[in-house]
C-alpha cells in the first residue's frame, strides 16, 4: 500500500509543479480515462452536500468566466465561489471536477482548443496516468485535488 500511495503522491506533487493550465488539461483527460475505462457515472448520495449548485452558477458564466473559476479554484484564489468550492466535502470537490469534466464533454463548459498542444510535461504525466487504473487514477486526482491529500469523506 505504501508504493501505491506513494506514486500517486509523486505524480500528485508533479502535478502541482505544473501550470494552472497545464493542470486543468491533466484534469481533463484524468476524468475523460476514469469516465471511458471505469463506465464511472456522476457520483449520487454520497455526501452531505452537492456539487450541483456551484456546478450551475459555472454553467451560467461566459467561457472566459469559467477558465478563471477554475483557475482561481486550482490556485486557491480568495474569490467567493473559490471559497464555496472550499467550504465542499472531499468527496463533492472531486464530484464537481467531474462535472466539470462532463460540462466539457456536453459544450457547457470551455473546452481546450481545437487546436490545443499539450506540453511535454502535460503528455509525461498523462502517459504515466492512463495506464494505471481506476483506483490509481482516482487516488491521484484526490491527492492533487484535495489540499490534505486525505481520504475523500463519504
Amino acid at each position: 500500500m505504501t508504493a501505491y500511495t506513494s506514486q500517486s503522491a509523486k505524480h500528485a506533487e508533479t502535478f502541482k509543479q505544473l501550470s494552472v493550465d497545464d493542470q486543468l488539461a491533466v484534469l481533463w483527460y484524468v476524468y475523460g480515462f476514469i469516465c471511458s475505462e471505469s463506465g464511472m457515472k456522476e457520483p449520487d448520495g454520497t455526501a452531505p452536500d452537492s456539487p450541483d449548485e456551484l456546478f450551475g452558477k459555472a454553467k451560467g458564466l461566459s467561457q472566459d468566466e469559467q477558465l478563471q473559476l477554475m483557475r482561481d479554484i486550482l490556485k486557491g484564489t480568495d474569490t467567493g465561489t473559490a471559497r464555496e468550492y472550499q467550504a465542499l466535502t472531499n468527496n463533492t470537490k472531486l464530484a464537481f471536477w467531474y462535472q466539470l469534466a462532463q460540462g466539457m464533454e456536453r459544450s457547457e463548459i470551455i473546452q481546450a482548443p481545437s487546436d490545443y498542444q499539450p506540453s511535454s510535461a502535460v503528455q509525461s504525466l498523462v502517459s504515466v496516468l492512463k495506464p494505471i487504473g481506476f483506483e490509481q487514477q482516482f487516488v491521484f486526482l484526490r491527492d492533487a485535488l484535495l489540499s490534505d491529500g486525505g481520504t475523500p469523506s463519504v
